[in-house]
């Protein structure tokens, strides 16, 4: 992940700007503009950790919008603490060694996104745990936090996990609305395979086996399968192991961490799980500030 990047900065600017961290009035009325802190964040549960990288970040930004002339913080953390490792309850993620007032004001901003983060890498981690010894890929998928993609999904890898498309840019995915629009399977398929950017793969949803077999007949070079039983899913797997040639198998809709394994053992290549990022909690951090 690119720290640095335009994107990332803009987020972060944002998040800042939401909490009016420049007009703190509590730590300006309270705190001595010259006192400096040592600030410790703690895992207060057992998690993976996303976002690391964002804790120096959120001060260099900080300092932007404020105008101020700071020196860069000192962050550190042990060697074995980075992103994607599993941390354990009440251990230290970093120490953070700045401005007193900076880091009340970017405190709650600094450990939203963390939790958040560590959140989505815990939760796919677990799904990841799940389907061990399968060849089945966990996904993610376009159900992020407005505005938090990138990060949403970096998370995702950061857990084990796979991206699926970034944005609607990313891929073709023939979906239930655009073959409503189109008028069916075939000609959606048709259009695509006329209009596509480039080498993209055209991939299509199916819901029944019956669909399948039309994306197949007419072209499809990956099947997305919606919502089907796992029974469906072994059948479908069989279906495609008999076509001409070898057709991506994906499956979506009603995924938990209870079925999961069931639908990686039918031989799916892929599983999407949207509740990696829509539905995740976030994990329990904590922020002690000391004098330094």
């Amino acid at each position: 992940m690119d720290w640095q990047s335009r994107r990332i900065t803009g987020i972060l600017e944002n998040a800042l700007r939401e909490d009016s961290v420049t007009r703190d009035a509590t730590t300006y009325a309270c705190v001595d503009p010259r006192q400096v802190a040592a600030a410790t964040i703690l895992a207060k549960q057992d998690c993976v950790l996303a976002g690391l990288g964002l804790v120096a970040r959120i001060f260099d930004v900080f300092a932007a919008l404020d105008g101020a002339v700071l020196e860069h913080p000192e962050v550190t953390s042990h060697p074995e603490v980075f992103d994607g490792v599993r941390l354990h309850r009440g251990q230290s993620v970093a120490v953070i060694r700045h401005n007193a007032r900076v880091i009340l004001s970017c405190e709650r901003v600094m450990l939203n996104f963390m939790q958040r983060l560590s959140g989505i890498a815990t939760l796919t981690r677990r799904f990841v745990h799940a389907v061990s010894g399968t060849r089945a890929r966990i996904l993610d998928t376009r159900k992020t936090v407005p505005g938090l993609r990138v990060l949403d999904k970096y998370a995702v890898v950061c857990g084990g996990g796979f991206n699926h498309r970034l944005d609607l840019s990313d891929g073709v995915l023939i979906k239930n609305n655009h073959i409503a629009v189109a008028g069916g399977i075939a000609p959606a398929l048709e259009r695509a395979q006329r209009n596509r950017r480039g080498e993209q793969v055209i991939e299509i949803e199916v819901r029944s086996l019956k669909e399948l077999e039309e994306a197949l007949t007419h072209g499809a070079e990956a099947v997305l399968l919606d919502n089907m039983s796992v029974e469906d899913v072994k059948k479908a797997v069989e279906r495609g192991a008999q076509h001409t040639r070898r057709v991506p198998l994906e499956c979506s809709g009603g995924i938990t961490l209870e079925n999961v394994r069931a639908y990686a053992e039918a031989g799916v290549d892929y599983i999407s799980v949207g509740a990696l990022t829509h539905s995740v909690t976030a994990v329990d951090m904590s922020l002690r500030v000391e004098p330094d």
